[in-house]
């Protein structure tokens, strides 16, 4: 079975996102992932250059465990600044889809005081679901 996005009848379609989705097989989550590289070292301060090593790294986790973006059905945002957020999401699009393709699992957004890394301006939890062979 594909994973397979929920769309209730007669809502507007979210744009970026999916409502829900319907998934069966084999389950991969990661932990909450900021801007840093493997080695744990910020090399920038901005938030779309933090987002785009957010997403590199939840896509090298979902690797190490079977996945790829086209198996996501759930991430988490948190972040420091909703207006940033808002104010370059047409940057923060593009760098989504360099990254994870055209995939819009279920989403949630939600602004926070600061994360436990000082310099960190974004981080996602992701989960994916292989589908049974």
């Amino acid at each position: 079975m594909k994973n397979t996005l929920l769309q209730p009848e007669g809502w507007v379609t979210p744009k970026g996102y999916a409502n829900g989705v319907a998934a069966r097989g084999t389950m991969v989550f990661t932990g909450g992932q900021i801007g840093w590289n493997a080695q744990q070292q910020f090399e920038s301060d901005d938030f779309i250059d933090q987002t785009k090593q957010t997403l590199l790294n939840v896509r090298a986790v979902l690797e190490a465990g079977g996945a790829g973006p086209e198996h996501l059905v759930r991430l988490t945002w948190y972040v420091v600044d909703r207006k940033e957020y808002n104010a370059r999401l047409k940057e923060l699009g593009a760098v989504y889809r360099e990254v994870l393709g055209k995939n819009f699992p279920a989403m949630a957004c939600v602004q926070v005081a600061g994360l436990m890394e000082e310099r960190a301006k974004v981080e996602i939890e992701a989960t994916a679901v292989v589908p049974d062979a």
